[in-house]
């Protein structure tokens, strides 16, 4: 068995990541993870009646085939040379990371705001969340964007640096497998209601700690970036589990603190209005300018964790 990722292999996946983004061009790893994940999802289907056991066995499946693929690579390689092996670590951890293509993202939503075309805004929004756009205010599509930087930076960026840090690279792919999953079957849906609660209770399971971790993380950066970091700590304790998910609310209510900003709340899905209770309900709702306040908060979040996780991996070998 291969000995756990080094710390450099998470600051060079992490500066990777920063300057590159995703790759483009490149056989990206969550394709190939969504293209196996439908082929055995037919399959199961068809062989399996009962919906939850189905869905328990494709999720097994996935996750410890992931795991145990990347870790037979990483064997491989190192087999071939150290320097091969350390290679493939960085390349396989940085397509993992998403902090520069959420910068990215959310900034574009800023431009069409700043450049004074709603549309554009909310047909830019209308790529980064699941509700309903085409009547957004320009408030209301702040706070998506907010949102997005938020919640997206424990799924896109804490844990896989968490679980590189206790798991090396394997455990990064195993992770972007169940946050794959969670995306495409992980919905209350008649088709996946039954077989997609494991792989959502997976992703929860393996979301658990990091959303903690991301509170003090989120402060310390708030702190040294706003002077908010108390309030950003104390918003999360006090709001933090005014969510759906046992996870999400916890960065969006230090991002809510931090920011001094009014998140979730109502919102139109498929034509309803849902209403959701507000998280940071004492201060006013977000702005335009608040979008490139979350991304700088994110960037240097994503940094203040880097470099634990690097401290992290040294201590595990």
């Amino acid at each position: 068995m291969a000995p756990l990722s080094a710390w450099y292999v998470i600051a060079a996946a992490l500066a990777m990541d920063l300057v590159l983004g995703d790759p483009q061009g490149f056989p990206h790893p969550v394709r190939l993870m969504g293209f196996a994940a439908d082929r055995l999802e037919r399959g199961l289907r068809s062989r399996i009646a009962v919906r939850f056991t189905a869905g328990l066995v494709f999720a097994a499946i996935l996750v410890a085939g992931t795991y145990l693929l990347g870790l037979a690579a990483v064997w491989a390689a190192g087999r071939v040379h150290p320097a091969a092996r350390t290679l493939l670590e960085i390349l396989l951890v940085y397509t993992c990371l998403s902090v520069k293509s959420l910068f990215t993202e959310a900034e574009k939503v800023h431009a069409a705001l700043a450049g004074g075309s709603l549309h554009a805004a909310r047909r830019q929004t209308a790529m980064l969340v699941s509700r309903d756009t085409d009547q957004m205010d320009e408030a209301g599509i702040a706070r998506a964007a907010v949102e997005t930087v938020a919640e997206n930076f424990v799924d896109g960026v804490l844990s896989p640096l968490f679980f590189v840090a206790v798991l090396g690279a394997p455990g990064a792919l195993a992770f972007k497998m169940t946050s794959t999953l969670d995306s495409m079957v992980g919905y209350k849906t008649a088709r996946y209601e039954r077989f997609g609660k494991p792989a959502a209770r997976l992703d929860d399971m393996a979301n658990w700690i990091p959303a903690r971790l991301a509170v003090p993380i989120i402060s310390l950066a708030a702190a040294l970036l706003f002077g908010t970091g108390r309030r950003a700590f104390a918003t999360s304790l006090a709001e933090g589990k005014n969510h759906k998910s046992p996870n999400a609310g916890r960065p969006e209510a230090a991002f809510a603190g931090a920011l001094g900003v009014r998140l979730i709340g109502p919102g139109i899905y498929n034509g309803k209005r849902v209403d959701k209770p507000w998280i940071g309900a004492a201060f006013p709702l977000p702005g335009p300018s608040h979008i490139l306040q979350a991304c700088g908060l994110m960037l240097l979040s994503a940094m203040i964790a880097g470099g634990l996780a690097s401290i992290l991996a040294i201590a595990a070998l």
